[in-house]
């Protein structure tokens, strides 16, 4: 998409218009009225087919979440996740969200040296019931669990989520 720049806002005809440098006039309003039917997600448009869709713009989903809680509460969409932190080697964090990146981005507002690498996501359309039936069979081959951190390597719990099936 070219862009090109604005000049000025000028107001004529009893309207703001914005002068481009070449010349050319575009009504503000005609410009607005384009993108209050979009959403926005730190920059990156998410089409309205997106189970937490609301027109705006937001820093992160958490964001988008509270603005729509009830859309957030009934959703059952979204990725099962695999988080690491090298201050934690061989431990990994298996964990459910709408967006995946948009939570490892969470956990790096928590951690200096934004550290948190997001290893792996699937796409479940119950998230809720995906990362439990994870937990349940990442448990019988890990060596250790703390909550959702489990001592596993990523590539056998990469596995284990591929292959489930939810029923």
């Amino acid at each position: 998409m070219k862009h090109t720049r604005v000049l000025s806002k000028r107001f004529e005809d009893g309207e703001w218009w914005y002068i481009r440098p070449n010349g050319n006039r575009e009504r503000v309003e005609s410009h607005l009225r384009k993108n209050d039917k979009r959403m926005f997600v730190n920059g990156k448009y998410i089409p309205q087919s997106h189970p937490l869709w609301k027109s705006g713009k937001y820093k992160t989903f958490d964001d988008a979440a509270f603005s729509s809680l009830q859309n957030y509460e009934s959703s059952t969409e979204g990725e099962v996740y695999i988080i690491t932190n090298k201050a934690w080697e061989g431990w990994i964090k298996i964990g459910m969200a709408v967006d995946a990146e948009d939570r490892c981005k969470g956990y790096q507002t928590s951690s200096p040296l934004r550290d948190f690498k997001l290893k792996f996501k699937k796409y479940f359309n119950d998230r809720r019931s995906a990362e439990s039936q994870a937990h349940f069979l990442c448990s019988k081959k890990a060596q250790k669990r703390k909550g959702e951190w489990f001592r596993l390597d990523t590539k056998i719990a990469e596995d284990i989520i591929n292959n489930m099936e939810i029923i």
